[in-house]
Protein backbone atom coordinates (compact mmCIF):
# COMPACT_ATOMS: atom_id res chain seq x y z
CA UNK A 1 0.00 0.00 0.00
CA UNK A 2 2.84 2.11 1.03
CA UNK A 3 4.67 1.40 -2.30
CA UNK A 4 1.59 2.09 -4.42
CA UNK A 5 1.29 5.63 -2.63
CA UNK A 6 4.61 6.50 -3.35
CA UNK A 7 4.69 5.32 -6.77
CA UNK A 8 1.40 7.50 -7.57
CA UNK A 9 3.06 10.72 -5.97
CA UNK A 10 5.60 10.06 -7.89
CA UNK A 11 4.21 9.81 -11.34
CA UNK A 12 1.88 12.22 -11.25
CA UNK A 13 4.12 15.34 -11.45
CA UNK A 14 5.92 13.71 -14.66
CA UNK A 15 4.86 14.70 -18.05
CA UNK A 16 2.97 11.61 -19.70
CA UNK A 17 5.80 10.43 -22.35
CA UNK A 18 7.92 10.30 -19.02
CA UNK A 19 5.40 8.57 -17.04
CA UNK A 20 4.62 5.96 -19.25
CA UNK A 21 8.46 5.03 -19.61
CA UNK A 22 8.66 4.91 -16.01
CA UNK A 23 5.57 2.96 -15.93
CA UNK A 24 6.69 0.23 -18.19
CA UNK A 25 10.15 -0.81 -16.40
CA UNK A 26 8.05 -1.49 -13.60
CA UNK A 27 10.01 -0.36 -10.77
CA UNK A 28 9.73 -0.84 -7.60
CA UNK A 29 9.31 2.71 -5.97
CA UNK A 30 10.44 1.70 -2.44
CA UNK A 31 14.16 1.17 -4.47
CA UNK A 32 13.97 3.85 -6.73
CA UNK A 33 15.95 7.09 -5.18
CA UNK A 34 16.17 9.55 -8.54
CA UNK A 35 14.63 10.59 -11.82
CA UNK A 36 16.88 12.81 -13.73
CA UNK A 37 15.43 15.18 -16.64
CA UNK A 38 17.50 17.02 -17.87
CA UNK A 39 16.96 19.32 -21.57
CA UNK A 40 18.15 16.91 -24.70
CA UNK A 41 20.19 14.65 -22.12
CA UNK A 42 19.06 11.30 -21.64
CA UNK A 43 16.85 10.14 -19.29
CA UNK A 44 18.44 8.94 -16.30
CA UNK A 45 17.06 7.21 -12.67
CA UNK A 46 19.12 6.00 -9.78
CA UNK A 47 17.71 2.89 -8.88
CA UNK A 48 19.03 0.22 -6.06
CA UNK A 49 22.28 2.77 -5.36
CA UNK A 50 22.76 2.28 -10.04
CA UNK A 51 21.87 4.78 -12.84
CA UNK A 52 19.99 3.13 -15.27
CA UNK A 53 19.13 5.21 -18.78
CA UNK A 54 15.69 4.56 -20.09
CA UNK A 55 14.02 2.56 -21.45
CA UNK A 56 16.39 0.16 -19.97
CA UNK A 57 15.42 -2.42 -22.59
CA UNK A 58 15.95 -0.14 -25.69
CA UNK A 59 19.04 0.27 -27.78
CA UNK A 60 18.16 4.15 -28.25
CA UNK A 61 16.92 6.01 -24.86
CA UNK A 62 14.37 8.36 -24.23
CA UNK A 63 16.01 11.93 -24.76
CA UNK A 64 14.30 14.46 -22.39
CA UNK A 65 12.70 17.43 -24.37
CA UNK A 66 12.09 20.94 -23.03
CA UNK A 67 8.15 20.27 -23.79
CA UNK A 68 8.74 17.34 -21.03
CA UNK A 69 10.56 19.58 -18.46
CA UNK A 70 8.11 22.11 -18.98
CA UNK A 71 5.15 20.25 -18.32
CA UNK A 72 6.55 18.46 -15.49
CA UNK A 73 6.84 21.97 -14.26
CA UNK A 74 3.28 22.25 -14.82
CA UNK A 75 2.72 19.65 -12.80
CA UNK A 76 4.91 20.12 -9.85
CA UNK A 77 3.67 24.25 -9.40
CA UNK A 78 -0.10 23.51 -10.52
CA UNK A 79 0.51 25.45 -12.97
CA UNK A 80 1.99 28.52 -11.17
CA UNK A 81 5.70 28.90 -11.13
CA UNK A 82 4.87 32.31 -9.34
CA UNK A 83 3.04 30.57 -6.48
CA UNK A 84 6.29 28.75 -5.92
CA UNK A 85 8.72 31.49 -5.95
CA UNK A 86 9.85 30.87 -2.48
CA UNK A 87 10.87 27.06 -2.75
CA UNK A 88 12.19 27.62 -6.33
CA UNK A 89 14.81 30.42 -5.36
CA UNK A 90 16.31 28.33 -3.26
CA UNK A 91 16.51 25.81 -6.14
CA UNK A 92 13.51 22.85 -5.35
CA UNK A 93 9.89 22.44 -4.58
CA UNK A 94 8.52 19.77 -2.09
CA UNK A 95 5.64 17.67 -3.56
CA UNK A 96 3.14 15.45 -1.66
CA UNK A 97 4.72 12.53 0.18
CA UNK A 98 7.85 14.75 1.35
CA UNK A 99 9.61 14.21 -1.97
CA UNK A 100 11.78 16.86 -3.45
CA UNK A 101 12.18 18.02 -7.04
CA UNK A 102 15.13 20.04 -7.53
CA UNK A 103 15.42 22.48 -10.50
CA UNK A 104 17.83 24.25 -12.27
CA UNK A 105 17.83 26.62 -14.78
CA UNK A 106 18.48 31.01 -16.07
CA UNK A 107 18.88 32.79 -11.81
CA UNK A 108 16.85 35.97 -11.81
CA UNK A 109 19.28 38.23 -9.67
CA UNK A 110 17.57 41.37 -7.52
CA UNK A 111 19.65 42.71 -4.84
CA UNK A 112 22.32 40.03 -5.45
CA UNK A 113 20.19 37.87 -3.85
CA UNK A 114 18.28 34.78 -6.11
CA UNK A 115 14.61 36.00 -6.77
CA UNK A 116 13.92 33.15 -8.56
CA UNK A 117 14.55 30.52 -11.65
CA UNK A 118 13.21 31.07 -15.42
CA UNK A 119 13.66 28.59 -18.28
CA UNK A 120 14.06 25.43 -16.43
CA UNK A 121 16.38 23.08 -18.08
CA UNK A 122 17.08 20.09 -15.71
CA UNK A 123 14.70 18.48 -13.18
CA UNK A 124 15.59 15.89 -10.19
CA UNK A 125 12.81 13.68 -8.33
CA UNK A 126 14.38 12.83 -5.72
CA UNK A 127 12.24 10.25 -4.00
CA UNK A 128 11.97 10.47 0.13
CA UNK A 129 12.44 6.86 2.01
CA UNK A 130 11.66 6.54 5.39
CA UNK A 131 13.24 3.78 7.11
CA UNK A 132 11.35 3.34 10.91
CA UNK A 133 14.07 1.95 12.65
CA UNK A 134 17.01 2.63 11.09
CA UNK A 135 18.49 4.73 14.46
CA UNK A 136 18.06 1.32 16.67
CA UNK A 137 21.02 0.35 16.77
CA UNK A 138 22.66 4.15 17.28
CA UNK A 139 19.96 4.95 20.31
CA UNK A 140 22.11 3.48 23.36
CA UNK A 141 25.17 5.63 22.13
CA UNK A 142 23.63 8.93 21.89
CA UNK A 143 22.27 8.72 25.22
CA UNK A 144 23.18 8.82 28.94
CA UNK A 145 21.18 8.48 31.42
CA UNK A 146 17.93 8.19 29.29
CA UNK A 147 18.96 11.72 28.23
CA UNK A 148 20.09 12.81 24.82
CA UNK A 149 23.96 13.66 24.24
CA UNK A 150 24.72 16.39 21.93
CA UNK A 151 25.83 14.74 18.42
CA UNK A 152 27.31 15.40 15.40
CA UNK A 153 26.37 12.83 12.67
CA UNK A 154 29.14 13.35 10.10
CA UNK A 155 29.07 11.97 6.58
CA UNK A 156 29.96 12.38 2.87
CA UNK A 157 26.79 13.25 0.61
CA UNK A 158 23.92 10.01 -0.13
CA UNK A 159 24.97 8.48 3.14
CA UNK A 160 21.65 8.33 4.63
CA UNK A 161 22.28 11.10 7.05
CA UNK A 162 18.92 12.89 6.67
CA UNK A 163 17.13 9.69 6.77
CA UNK A 164 18.92 8.69 10.44
CA UNK A 165 18.70 12.20 11.89
CA UNK A 166 15.10 11.74 10.60
CA UNK A 167 14.50 8.39 12.92
CA UNK A 168 16.43 10.17 16.23
CA UNK A 169 13.96 12.76 15.98
CA UNK A 170 11.11 10.18 16.02
CA UNK A 171 12.68 8.57 18.54
CA UNK A 172 13.18 11.18 20.89
CA UNK A 173 10.20 12.32 20.98
CA UNK A 174 8.07 9.38 21.06
CA UNK A 175 10.58 8.10 24.11
CA UNK A 176 12.08 4.58 24.11
CA UNK A 177 13.98 2.23 26.82
CA UNK A 178 16.78 4.38 25.91
CA UNK A 179 15.45 8.13 26.57
CA UNK A 180 12.48 9.94 28.06
CA UNK A 181 10.22 11.61 25.53
CA UNK A 182 10.52 14.93 25.21
CA UNK A 183 9.66 18.26 23.32
CA UNK A 184 12.02 18.57 19.47
CA UNK A 185 12.42 21.34 18.13
CA UNK A 186 12.81 21.23 14.32
CA UNK A 187 14.43 23.37 11.83
CA UNK A 188 13.99 22.02 8.54
CA UNK A 189 15.58 24.76 6.21
CA UNK A 190 15.09 22.61 3.05
CA UNK A 191 11.99 20.77 3.70
CA UNK A 192 13.77 17.06 3.96
CA UNK A 193 13.56 16.00 7.57
CA UNK A 194 9.31 16.67 7.87
CA UNK A 195 9.11 16.82 3.83
CA UNK A 196 6.52 19.41 4.57
CA UNK A 197 3.46 19.81 2.33
CA UNK A 198 0.76 22.15 2.59
CA UNK A 199 2.05 23.01 6.22
CA UNK A 200 1.72 19.40 6.95
CA UNK A 201 4.68 16.98 7.73
CA UNK A 202 4.76 13.74 5.19
CA UNK A 203 7.42 12.13 7.55
CA UNK A 204 7.05 10.82 11.13
CA UNK A 205 9.07 12.68 13.57
CA UNK A 206 7.13 12.09 16.65
CA UNK A 207 4.11 13.25 19.04
CA UNK A 208 6.21 15.64 20.56
CA UNK A 209 7.84 17.80 17.78
CA UNK A 210 7.74 20.52 16.13
CA UNK A 211 8.95 21.94 12.81
CA UNK A 212 9.95 24.96 11.61
CA UNK A 213 9.89 24.85 7.45
CA UNK A 214 11.97 26.70 5.16
CA UNK A 215 13.41 28.51 7.60
CA UNK A 216 16.97 29.54 8.31
CA UNK A 217 18.56 27.45 10.47
CA UNK A 218 20.28 29.83 12.69
CA UNK A 219 17.09 31.89 12.84
CA UNK A 220 15.04 29.22 13.07
CA UNK A 221 17.30 27.99 16.44
CA UNK A 222 16.35 31.08 17.98
CA UNK A 223 12.64 31.36 16.92
CA UNK A 224 12.16 27.72 18.04
CA UNK A 225 14.26 28.29 21.18
CA UNK A 226 12.05 31.53 22.67
CA UNK A 227 9.01 30.62 21.62
CA UNK A 228 8.34 26.55 21.97
CA UNK A 229 11.55 25.30 24.57
CA UNK A 230 12.01 22.54 23.00
CA UNK A 231 14.32 20.07 24.82
CA UNK A 232 16.40 19.16 22.22
CA UNK A 233 17.28 20.96 19.02
CA UNK A 234 17.99 19.12 15.38
CA UNK A 235 18.95 21.00 12.27
CA UNK A 236 20.51 18.94 9.22
CA UNK A 237 23.66 20.00 7.45
CA UNK A 238 25.19 23.25 9.34
CA UNK A 239 27.47 25.04 7.47
CA UNK A 240 27.54 28.92 7.86
CA UNK A 241 29.11 30.73 10.70
CA UNK A 242 25.82 31.65 11.78
CA UNK A 243 25.45 28.00 11.87
CA UNK A 244 27.57 27.14 14.84
CA UNK A 245 27.36 30.38 16.51
CA UNK A 246 23.47 29.67 16.66
CA UNK A 247 24.22 25.63 17.63
CA UNK A 248 26.68 27.12 20.59
CA UNK A 249 24.20 29.75 21.84
CA UNK A 250 21.04 27.01 22.10
CA UNK A 251 23.96 24.84 23.68
CA UNK A 252 24.22 27.83 26.43
CA UNK A 253 20.34 27.62 27.03
CA UNK A 254 20.31 24.30 27.95
CA UNK A 255 18.90 22.73 24.12
CA UNK A 256 20.47 19.39 23.88
CA UNK A 257 21.30 19.02 19.58
CA UNK A 258 21.07 16.59 17.14
CA UNK A 259 23.41 18.27 14.34
CA UNK A 260 25.08 16.66 10.92
CA UNK A 261 27.65 18.36 8.77
CA UNK A 262 29.63 17.12 5.51
CA UNK A 263 32.51 15.53 5.74
CA UNK A 264 34.68 11.62 5.69
CA UNK A 265 35.34 11.58 9.21
CA UNK A 266 36.38 13.82 12.71
CA UNK A 267 39.49 15.59 11.50
CA UNK A 268 37.75 16.50 8.41
CA UNK A 269 35.30 18.20 10.56
CA UNK A 270 37.32 19.51 12.87
CA UNK A 271 38.90 21.09 9.87
CA UNK A 272 35.98 23.50 8.85
CA UNK A 273 35.94 27.52 10.07
CA UNK A 274 34.04 27.45 13.31
CA UNK A 275 33.12 24.43 13.92
CA UNK A 276 36.27 23.46 14.16
CA UNK A 277 36.51 25.34 17.39
CA UNK A 278 33.20 23.78 19.03
CA UNK A 279 34.94 20.09 18.22
CA UNK A 280 37.93 20.76 19.99
CA UNK A 281 36.54 22.62 22.92
CA UNK A 282 34.31 19.83 23.16
CA UNK A 283 31.00 20.84 23.07
CA UNK A 284 29.54 17.40 21.07
CA UNK A 285 29.32 14.72 23.26
CA UNK A 286 29.37 12.03 20.64
CA UNK A 287 30.10 12.02 16.67
CA UNK A 288 28.58 9.41 14.61
CA UNK A 289 30.51 8.67 11.39
CA UNK A 290 28.62 7.82 8.07
CA UNK A 291 29.38 5.81 5.26
CA UNK A 292 27.78 3.79 1.99
CA UNK A 293 29.95 0.63 1.45
CA UNK A 294 27.49 -1.49 0.97
CA UNK A 295 23.94 0.76 1.64
CA UNK A 296 23.05 4.31 2.95
CA UNK A 297 23.32 5.02 6.46
CA UNK A 298 25.69 2.58 7.28
CA UNK A 299 27.73 3.53 10.97
CA UNK A 300 31.30 3.45 10.68
CA UNK A 301 32.19 4.58 14.22
CA UNK A 302 30.82 6.43 17.06
CA UNK A 303 33.19 8.73 19.17
CA UNK A 304 32.69 10.47 22.64
CA UNK A 305 33.72 13.81 23.17
CA UNK A 306 37.34 13.15 23.87
CA UNK A 307 37.71 11.43 20.44
CA UNK A 308 37.75 8.06 22.14
CA UNK A 309 36.04 5.03 20.06
CA UNK A 310 32.46 3.74 21.46
CA UNK A 311 31.90 1.20 18.29
CA UNK A 312 32.30 0.60 14.65
CA UNK A 313 30.79 -1.44 11.94
CA UNK A 314 27.36 -0.77 13.42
Amino acid sequence: MRENKKRQQILNVLAKSIRAIIENEELDFEKLEEIRLRIDQPLIVEYENVEMLLPSKAKNKHIVTKEEIRETMDYICKYSLYAYEQELKQGFVTIEGGHRAGVMGKVILENNRVKNLQYISSVNIRVAHEIIGCADSIMQYITKNREVCHTLIISPPRCGKTTLIRDIIRQISDGNQYVRGCTVGVVDERSELGGCYLGVAQNHLGMRTDILDCCPKAEGMIMLIRSMAPHVLAIDEIGTSEDVHAVEYAMQCGCKLIASVHGMDMEEASQKPVLGDLIRKRRFERYVILENRHHPGEIKTIYDERGSLLCSGL
